[in-house]
């Protein structure tokens, strides 16, 4: 074998180590882009720059020794370029699909566990969450609180401004309701115009205390609504809570909820706008 043979597979090493090199330069960019300014990001950064420093490194190595590949032990470096090349671009394509996977999976998780008109937790999330903090409160005796909630004469909403007007107050409700309830509280649609909050670490007169807050600060706050001619109208909408905490004598999630259930149904008998904490008899 001639040294022109040897000098045309150096070449071809070297050339291929380039163009990997450029490749990789791609999906680094993307996964830089993608991530919030932070530590990691910047240390991507500092693995765009790296590969940018191997990729001059190629260049300089071949400008250097371009005529003295005439065996193959001058095949090694070209060599350990060329694998090195490969496993550059490799990872960096890996971490980037990688990435995009991830945060597909995170989506659709998301999508499963949130309610699609309010953006809050739904009832499927709350089946687990419930579990899990009703298993934590018994294990380590921690309070904890249900407030099932449900809005006052909805029905009538939905009859006389319509059914998007009946959305938007639904919508607006969550809203007001995430910038009452502490970071810890647990928020739930759980279905039409019942909403559940899981008040953690939190017994049940505090839990009363803090439904009243919810009661009069919804009260205080009228909603702006389109009703079906696209006309804003005024609409001022009031809650009725039912409050039941974790007793020693339940033994499961169900219990506490009908619990709720059972004192936001007194809520409603007793004129609502108002809460009421289980246990508590009405006629």
């Amino acid at each position: 074998m001639n040294s022109q043979f040897f000098f045309s597979l150096a070449l071809l090493l070297l050339g291929l180590g380039i163009a990997l090199l450029i490749a990789a330069l791609f999906p680094i960019k993307e996964i830089i882009r993608r991530l919030p300014n932070s530590k990691l990001r910047r240390r991507w950064f500092l693995l765009l720059g790296l590969t940018v420093l191997f990729l001059l490194s190629y260049i300089a190595f071949l400008w250097a020794f371009w005529n003295q590949f005439t065996g193959w032990v001058n095949l090694i470096v070209p060599g350990v370029f060329f694998f090195g090349a490969c496993f550059v671009w490799l990872i960096s394509s890996l971490s980037l699909q990688t990435a995009i996977d991830i945060r597909r999976i995170y989506r659709l998780e998301e999508e499963s566990i949130t309610d699609s008109l309010t953006g809050v937790y739904n009832r499927r999330y709350l089946e687990r969450r419930l579990g899990e903090e009703f298993s934590h409160a018994r294990q380590f005796d921690s309070p904890l609180s249900i407030l099932m909630i449900d809005v006052d004469h909805f029905k009538e909403i939905n009859d006389t401004a319509g059914h998007y007007a009946g959305d938007q107050v639904i919508a607006q409700l969550a809203k007001l309701m995430q910038t009452t309830i502490r970071g810890s509280d647990v928020l739930v649609r759980y279905g039409g115009d019942e909403f559940i909050i899981v008040a953690l670490n939190t017994s049940g007169e505090a839990a009363g205390a803090f439904a009243k807050k919810i009661v009069k600060h919804l009260h205080s706050h009228p909603l702006m609504v389109n009703n079906e001619t696209n006309s804003t109208i005024e609409i001022k909408v009031t809650i009725s809570i039912g409050v039941a905490s974790l007793t020693e004598e339940i033994t499961e999630t169900n219990q506490i909820i009908r619990n709720a259930d059972k004192a936001l149904y007194c809520a409603k008998k007793e004129g609502r706008n108002r809460t009421i904490v289980y246990p508590h008899h009405c006629d």
